[in-house]
């Protein structure tokens, strides 16, 4: 089965320091909003308020089926800090399969 066929999708966000990130990370993939979750360290350069912000961050890329998006994010934005959160859904357009078929059955139930 290709990645078209099972509609699956990266979902992004990114939280201010790392233990709220691994926090949500780990409530996502309890619920079944997505298969897996990864956490790192990035650095965003970005405007807000009128001015450009430099901060650490951490992102979460969360794997999960097309049709998820919509309850991942606004589960994703129901416990986040941030006032605009980052929410973005990229889809994923080829990979292994066997991955591919995992993150679909882990995300089904």
């Amino acid at each position: 089965m290709t990645a078209s066929e099972q509609r699956l999708v990266v979902v992004t966000t990114t939280h201010e320091s790392e233990e709220p990130a691994r926090a949500l990370a780990s409530a996502v993939v309890r619920e079944r909003l997505a298969a897996c979750a990864q956490v790192y360290p990035v650095r965003s350069v970005y405007w807000w308020d009128g001015e450009v912000r430099d901060a650490e961050e951490w992102r979460i890329d969360f794997k999960t089926r097309a049709e998820l998006a919509d309850r991942l994010g606004e589960f994703v934005a129901g416990r986040h800090s941030y006032e605009t959160p980052e929410l973005i859904a990229v889809p994923v357009v080829a990979g292994s399969p066997g991955y591919l078929a995992w993150v679909a059955e882990e995300t089904a139930g």
